[in-house]
């Protein structure tokens, strides 16, 4: 099997959470696809009609300063203008437009990059799902379960001594009596 063009850990780590979807910065994928940013951006302009605000938005002033206090450091350098953040669908479209082998296989390893995050998200989901109904499974029975816990500690324990009784005591010394022998 070929070696991947980009490992799909990369690319997981160059997704990132913008306003409840998943998104990569039109920075990552000019790197990730090997052109400019200005390319990147002038192809998307040009094709305005292929990019719906469901498919490609910009990032505000305050997402834009928000981000670039996350990595102190700005990996990208010094911007003039606020990046473009590409959902699952735009990055897709991108393949469409930008028209290189590398593109292609880019974006393939891009598509299942998104797959493998999804699949992993499900499966923390459903993680979560399971845990919460076997925390509700005993929660249910904790009461009967710490009966049963009591009783056999009850049953473990040794016996109480009795108390000393209160009060006067005679003890008298039992006469010893002589058994004749018969003879």
């Amino acid at each position: 099997m070929k070696r991947e063009i980009i490992s799909a850990q990369r690319i997981a780590q160059r997704i990132l959470y913008l306003r409840g979807q998943k998104v990569m910065l039109s920075q990552d994928l000019a790197s990730l696809y090997g052109v400019s940013v200005g390319a990147l951006t002038q192809a998307v302009k040009r094709n305005a009609t292929r990019f719906p605000k469901d498919f490609v938005f910009q990032l505000s002033a305050e997402e834009f300063t928000n981000l670039k206090s996350q990595f102190v450091i700005s990996s990208w350098g010094g911007l003039r203008s606020r990046p473009y953040a590409f959902t699952e669908q735009g990055v897709a479209m991108l393949s469409s437009v930008l028209n290189s082998e590398r593109a292609v296989k880019v974006n393939i390893a891009i598509m299942r990059a998104f797959v493998k995050l999804r699949e992993t998200l499900e499966t923390s989901r459903e993680f979560a799902r399971k845990f919460s109904e076997l925390e509700k499974r005993v929660g249910k029975h904790d009461d009967e379960i710490g009966a049963i816990i009591d009783a056999i500690r009850q049953l473990m324990a040794p016996p109480k001594k009795p108390a000393r009784e209160i009060g006067f005591h005679v003890r008298e010394r039992s006469m010893t009596y002589r058994i004749r022998k018969r003879q």
